[in-house]
């Protein structure tokens, strides 16, 4: 499979409509055994030294999927034979949505950065549970992303993610809040410790599933640091950072609106990450610490890896690099790890720190 010739015929379509090509092919080699195997074969890495035990699953490889990329579940299996470790699918929300406005979907090649302002946009709850129910409990572990709909009003949005804990509880091996993304009205307002206290209250009483918070890049450290903690000290089983940032002087003539990932995010995803984990890895509830954004080699991998996290997960790296990118990091992982003298990625978690 060469890579570089998909991409150069899928960026001839607009990104959103990439996207659904990808969709349809990835959902039809689920029927396909043939085409898993060797895909798996070839892309799938799986090492002693990179494997965790985390939630009670085993995590044979740390490299995940981010949530939006397979937002109704219909990607799973593929994926993990392109070499992903975790499948975090979603965003979900209660009730199927359409998002926002198109185009809300761009590229920026140059710097290797997409620029998204899709808005949750997803088939439903009832229709994710469907495509999960097929393969729940999986080879490899699965997150779902829950979000609350856009015509939900704030003072409402607690019972959207009383929902989506009750209709995902059993279907998944972790949950992860969703309060970060840029591209529902007011979301971001709920990144606050009034509404994680009563968030974490309610999931405690209805299920001992993990559950994550993933937070926004935008903060400064000092609230970032104090909103993880309050969380933790809450209920929260970790934290997935960062999503997307809003921060449009990265590129030049970005859109006014939507979220950018990518290579540009790296530096300020990493020391957001870096912040947090300073603080939470000697905390006593040992959280998990997921970082995600700008993560485009077993150099970044890793750097992330020794300064905190069990686990990351990529997006628009693997647009731009594809399937080998997942196995390069994966491969790197292993390679550093042994040069360091590590027998094993636990080893390393906040090394630097």
């Amino acid at each position: 499979m060469n890579y570089e010739l998909i991409k150069k015929f899928l960026f001839n379509f607009e990104p959103e409509v990439a996207h659904s090509i990808a969709e349809f092919t990835f959902k039809n080699f689920a029927n396909l055994n043939f085409i898993l195997d060797n895909l798996e074969k070839k892309y799938f890495i799986s090492d002693p030294s990179l494997k965790q035990n985390i939630f009670n699953r085993d995590f044979l490889n740390p490299v995940g999927i981010a949530a939006g990329f397979d937002k109704n579940g219909t990607m799973i299996e593929t994926l993990m034979g392109l070499g992903f470790g975790a499948i975090e699918v979603g965003t979900v929300t209660p009730e199927p949505q359409v998002g926002n406005d198109k185009p809300r979907l761009f590229r920026h090649p140059k710097y290797d950065s997409l620029q998204n302002a899709m808005g949750f946009n997803n088939n439903g709850a009832d229709k994710l549970k469907k495509e999960i129910i097929k393969l729940f409990p999986y080879k490899i572990p699965i997150g779902v992303n829950i979000g609350k709909n856009k015509i939900t009003p704030e003072s409402e949005a607690l019972n959207d993610y009383k929902i989506l804990i009750n209709e995902f509880k059993d279907l998944s091996d972790y949950l992860i809040i969703n309060i970060s993304s840029p591209n529902t009205p007011n979301l971001r307002d709920l990144q606050n410790e009034t509404f994680l206290k009563e968030l974490f209250s309610l999931s405690k009483e209805l299920t001992n599933k993990p559950i994550l918070l993933k937070i926004a890049p935008d903060m400064d450290k000092k609230q970032a640091i104090e909103l993880c903690t309050f969380a933790i000290e809450s209920g929260a089983s970790g934290i997935i950072a960062t999503n997307t940032t809003v921060d449009y002087s990265l590129i030049p003539n970005a859109k006014d609106f939507g979220g950018i990932s990518g290579r540009v995010l790296k530096e300020k995803s990493f020391n957001i990450f870096k912040a947090i984990a300073k603080e939470l890895i000697t905390h006593e509830s040992k959280p998990v610490l997921i970082s995600v954004g700008g993560i485009d080699s077993p150099k970044e991998a890793y750097r992330r890896i020794k300064n905190g996290a069990n686990l990351i997960q990529i997006y628009t790296s693997f647009i731009y690099g594809g399937p080998i990118l997942i196995k390069k990091i994966n491969e790197g992982l292993i390679k550093l790890l042994k040069e360091d003298g590590f027998k094993n990625i636990s080893e390393a978690i906040g090394v630097d720190l």
